[in-house]
C-alpha cells in the first residue's frame, strides 16, 4: 500500500460528505476520493444482500483508484456489510456507527433518542452495540423516513423537511430525551433545522469527528499518514447529478473536483 494513495470514502449518496469534512479538517494534506452512490440511495430501504453487493461494488472501485484505506461513511453499509468487506479485503476499513455509547453514558434523564434509517436500526450490529451500552436507559428509536431523499435534493430547509422533523422527533420529546443520536451520515446537514425544533436541553451527537480520529489512528498505525505540508487532490464522484454535491461543498469549490461517473 502506498502512503501517497488517497483515503477512499463511500456513502449511499451525498450525506457522507459530512464525514469527509471532518476527515479533511483533521488530515488536510491527505488526498481523498469520495464516492456518492446516489443512484442507489437510500441504502436503508434495501435488503442486506443488496447493501453488501453495493458496498463491494464501491470498495472495488476505490481499490481500482489506488486507495490506501477505505471509510464506509454510511451507517447502513457499516452495520450490514463491514464484516464481509473486512473478510474479503486486506486494506484497512473504517466503519461508522451511531454514537450510542457517549449518549448513554452522558444522559442525565436516562433517556436517549436515535434517528436512523430502517437498515441501521434493524441490523444485528446496531442491536449488539445498543444492548451493550443502554442498560437502564430508555431508548426511543425513530426511522427517519423521507429525510435522505430530501437531503439528496438539497432541500434542507423546506417546509416538507420541517414537518417531517417535527413528526420524527415528537416521540423523543415526549420521552424526555436529553441526547439525540444521529444514525445516518446525511443527518448532520439538518442539525440547524433540528435545533429549531428541539428543546434547548437536548444535545445532538453525530459520529463524524470520531470517525476522522479513528482514520488518523489507523493510518498512523500502518505508517500511511502523510505528514508533510502539501496541496492534496480532493476528488468527488457521483453516479447521479452533481448539483447537491456542489451545494453541500460550496465552501471548498476552489479546492475540489466533482465529476459524474458510472460505477
Amino acid at each position: 500500500m502506498k502512503k501517497m494513495g488517497p483515503i477512499g470514502i463511500f456513502d449511499s449518496g451525498v450525506g457522507g460528505t459530512s464525514i469527509w469534512k471532518e476527515i479533511h479538517t483533521l488530515l488536510p494534506f491527505e488526498d481523498t476520493l469520495y464516492l456518492a452512490d446516489s443512484k442507489y440511495a437510500p441504502y436503508g430501504n434495501r435488503t442486506k444482500e443488496e447493501i453488501i453487493s453495493l458496498s463491494i461494488k464501491n470498495t472495488e472501485f476505490l481499490l481500482s483508484q489506488g486507495c490506501k484505506i477505505i471509510v464506509v461513511a454510511c451507517n447502513t453499509a457499516t452495520t450490514n456489510a463491514i464484516k464481509v468487506l473486512r473478510t474479503n479485503y486486506s486494506i484497512p476499513i473504517i466503519g461508522i456507527e451511531p454514537a450510542i455509547k457517549p449518549a448513554a453514558l452522558k444522559s442525565k434523564t436516562k433517556s436517549v433518542g436515535i434517528l436512523a434509517t430502517k437498515g441501521t436500526l434493524s441490523s444485528e450490529l446496531f442491536h449488539k452495540t445498543s444492548e451493550a451500552f443502554t442498560e437502564g436507559i430508555t431508548v426511543t428509536e425513530v426511522i427517519g423516513e423521507g429525510l435522505v431523499p430530501l437531503i439528496e435534493k438539497g432541500e434542507l430547509d423546506s417546509s416538507e423537511m420541517r414537518e417531517l422533523l417535527k413528526k420524527h422527533t415528537s416521540s423523543m420529546i415526549e420521552a424526555n430525551v436529553d441526547y439525540l443520536v444521529l444514525g445516518c451520515s446525511h443527518y448532520p446537514y439538518i442539525i440547524p433545522q433540528l435545533q429549531k425544533i428541539l428543546p434547548k436541553n437536548i444535545t445532538i451527537i453525530d459520529s463524524g469527528e470520531a470517525v476522522a480520529k479513528q482514520t488518523q489512528a489507523i493510518l498512523a498505525e500502518n505508517n500511511l499518514l502523510v505528514t508533510k505540508k502539501r496541496t492534496p487532490t480532493l476528488r468527488f464522484y457521483t453516479n447521479a447529478e452533481t448539483n447537491t454535491l456542489q451545494f453541500l461543498l460550496k465552501e471548498y469549490a476552489e479546492k475540489i473536483s466533482i465529476e459524474k461517473k458510472e460505477f
